[in-house]
C-alpha cells in the first residue's frame, strides 16, 4: 500500500493516534494493517454486530458497499482511485443526507466576482 495517505493525513494535523473500521473485508486488509502499523497508528475495530460503536462509520460503509462498490469491478489501481474520488466528491457535494434534512454535507458553492472586479472587467472592454 502506498504512503501517500500518510502524506494527506499528516497535511491535516497528522496520523492519527487510532483508525476506527468496522470488521468488513475491505478494512482489515492485510495491506491496510501493515500501512497502519508502518504510520505509527494503532486499529480500534468496532466489534462485530455492535454498530452503535460509531453510527456514523457504519452508516457510510454501507453506502460505499451499496451505492459503490457492489456495482464495480476495477480493472487497474488508477481506475478505483477515479471511480472511487467521484463518488466521494458526489456524495459530499450533490447527495443529499437525510441527517442534514436532505443537503449535502459540503456543496459545491459558485464564486462571484465582487463588484470591484466587475467594475475593472467593464473598464478593460
Amino acid at each position: 500500500m502506498s504512503s501517500k495517505p500518510c502524506a494527506s493525513c499528516s497535511s491535516r494535523g497528522g496520523i492519527p493516534a487510532h483508525i476506527r473500521s468496522d470488521n468488513g473485508p475491505e478494512f482489515v486488509a492485510q495491506a491496510l494493517r501493515d500501512w497502519i502499523a508502518a504510520v505509527g497508528a494503532k486499529t480500534a475495530y468496532i466489534e462485530p454486530g455492535s454498530p452503535w460503536e460509531n453510527g456514523y462509520c457504519e452508516s457510510f460503509n454501507g453506502k460505499l458497499r451499496d451505492e459503490l462498490l457492489n456495482g464495480e469491478i476495477f480493472y487497474t489501481l488508477r481506475e478505483a482511485q477515479i471511480v472511487i474520488e467521484n463518488w466521494r466528491r458526489h456524495y459530499n457535494t450533490v447527495r443529499p443526507h437525510s441527517s442534514l434534512k436532505y443537503r449535502p454535507p459540503a456543496p459545491e458553492a459558485l464564486v462571484w466576482p465582487a463588484p470591484k472586479e466587475i467594475e475593472k472587467m467593464q473598464f478593460l472592454n
